[in-house]
C-alpha cells in the first residue's frame, strides 16, 4: 500500500518593512535631496560670482569661470542637480504611500545613479583643472594662476567643495535607493 505524500504548503511570508524603517527611508531621502539642492545652488552662485581682474605685466587680465569648459560643465551639472533634487521630491513623497510599487523605487535608484555619475564627472573635471590652476604644469610650461588670482581660485575651490557635498549626498541616495528597491517584493 502506498502512502500519499504529505501535501504541506509552504507559504512565503513577505517581509513588510517596519514603519520606523520606512520613516527613516523617507526622512533620509528628503533631507539628502534638500541638502543636495542647497549645496548645488550655493556652488552655482559661487561659480557665477567667480571673476577677478588684474593688471599683470602691463596687461589687463581677468579670470572667469566661462573661460573653461570644465567650469561651465560643472556649472551646468550643478544647475541640473539642483532642479532634479527639487523635482525628485515629488516621487519621494508618492513612495511614502502605503502601496508604492517596487518599480518606482528602481526608477528612483536610476535617477540618483545618473545624477551621481554626472556629478562625479563634473567634480573630477574641475578638480583636474583647479589642480593645474593652483600648481601649474611645468612639463607643459603652464604657470600657476592662483598666485595672481587668489579671490577667483578661492571661490572656485569653495564651489568645488560644495559640489563634492552634492556628490556625496547622491552617492548616499544611490545606496539607500538600491537597498530599498532590493527589499520591496515585486
Amino acid at each position: 500500500m502506498e502512502t500519499e505524500p504529505n501535501n504541506t504548503h509552504v507559504f512565503k511570508l513577505q517581509q513588510i518593512p517596519s514603519p520606523i524603517t520606512h520613516l527613516s527611508f523617507m526622512a533620509s531621502q528628503i533631507w539628502l535631496r534638500i541638502v543636495a539642492a542647497g549645496s548645488s545652488i550655493a556652488a552655482v552662485l559661487l561659480m557665477l560670482n567667480s571673476r577677478q581682474s588684474k593688471v599683470l605685466y602691463g596687461t589687463d587680465m581677468d579670470a572667469r569661470y566661462t573661460y573653461s569648459p570644465a567650469f561651465k560643465f560643472f556649472f551646468v551639472i550643478n544647475v541640473v542637480a539642483c532642479v532634479m533634487s527639487v523635482l525628485s521630491l515629488l516621487p519621494v513623497f508618492t513612495l511614502g504611500r502605503k502601496f508604492a510599487y517596487s518599480i518606482n523605487y528602481f526608477f528612483l535608484f536610476l535617477h540618483d545613479l545618473m545624477l551621481a555619475i554626472l556629478l562625479a564627472a563634473g567634480a573630477g573635471a574641475v578638480t583636474a583643472f583647479a589642480q593645474v590652476g593652483k600648481y601649474g604644469n611645468s612639463n607643459a610650461g603652464w604657470m600657476p594662476v592662483c598666485d595672481n588670482f587668489g579671490k577667483f581660485c578661492h571661490k572656485i575651490s569653495s564651489s568645488l567643495i560644495l559640489g563634492y557635498i552634492v556628490l556625496f549626498c547622491y552617492v548616499l541616495l544611490v545606496i539607500i535607493s538600491a537597498n530599498k528597491a532590493r527589499q520591496i517584493p515585486v
